[in-house]
């Protein structure tokens, strides 16, 4: 295993273990509201250091990006760091929450790591390497139609600014897929696109550590990640759209008519 993947794994498992342990006394946690319908509770902060330190003692003169402590300057290599996505599903007791871990180098994505706790499920990626479930190699589906497939997505819910075209999106979507799913942890629904359990996922407004990891995966499972308007500026925009090549495509089709301005 790639020595800094390596690194991340271990992270991202220390961190599983630390929430799983946290999860049996949720009541007692000290919560914080950040911003609208958007919580952190002490089990993320304890969740990060734990994260960082273990990136620290490897790799001292690394940058970070964390979702809770902010920026930590360092050299090319910056870790990109969600220590618990699905907050508001693990305040709650749903059982849909992940670690979601990944590398850049000088901008490009090298490392992904997403771990999940309830299931003992770890998906990893390095670059050129492949992607693989708890050891076994993934790929995305070979669905190529929108009539039976499974789509993942996430709500607007944070500002209601998109609301309007984003209900334009799932409209369109709706119409001729087997479902949409929004399970409440972005980390989780592409590792899900990755491993073939959804054959596409779209989400408005996600931040660089929800989705970085899952990039990774998805393009090294043999998919397809862009923003609205078909580029690759989804971790600056936070607008995304993935999928094997061919739902992508579809999805875009679907998604197009409904992007106003502020969403390119």
């Amino acid at each position: 295993m790639h020595p800094m993947l390596n690194i991340a794994v271990r992270a991202a498992r220390n961190a599983g273990d630390l929430i799983q342990r946290s999860s049996q006394n949720v009541e007692k946690l000290t919560i914080d509201q950040k911003s609208r319908n958007d919580y952190a509770s002490e089990v993320d902060r304890m969740a990060e250091q734990e994260i960082i330190k273990v990136i620290r003692a490897a790799f001292p003169e690394h940058g970070i990006l964390a979702e809770e402590s902010g920026e930590h300057q360092g050299n090319d290599y910056v870790w990109v760091i969600d220590p618990l996505d699905g907050t508001t599903n693990f305040l709650h007791g749903f059982p849909q929450y992940a670690v979601s871990i990944a590398l850049k180098h000088k901008n490009k994505l090298e490392v992904g790591v997403i771990y999940d706790p309830v299931r003992d499920e770890l998906f990893t990626a390095e670059r050129g390497g492949g992607a693989m479930l708890n050891n076994r190699k993934i790929r995305v589906t070979k669905q190529n139609s929108m009539r039976g497939a499974l789509i993942g997505t996430g709500f607007p819910f944070k500002t209601m600014e998109h609301i309007e075209p984003y209900l334009g999106m799932f409209k369109a979507i709706a119409a001729d897929t087997a479902g949409i799913r929004r399970a409440g942890a972005a980390a989780l629904d592409m590792a899900y696109v990755a491993c073939g359990r959804l054959d596409a996922y779209w989400e408005i407004g996600v931040k660089e550590w929800d989705i970085a990891a899952g990039v990774l995966l998805i393009q090294e499972a043999g998919g397809v990640a862009t923003d609205f308007s078909f580029n690759d500026k989804y971790l600056q925009s936070g607008n995304i759209i993935v999928g094997n090549p061919r739902m992508h495509q579809l999805m875009y089709h679907a998604i197009e008519p409904h992007v106003t301005s502020k969403l390119k």
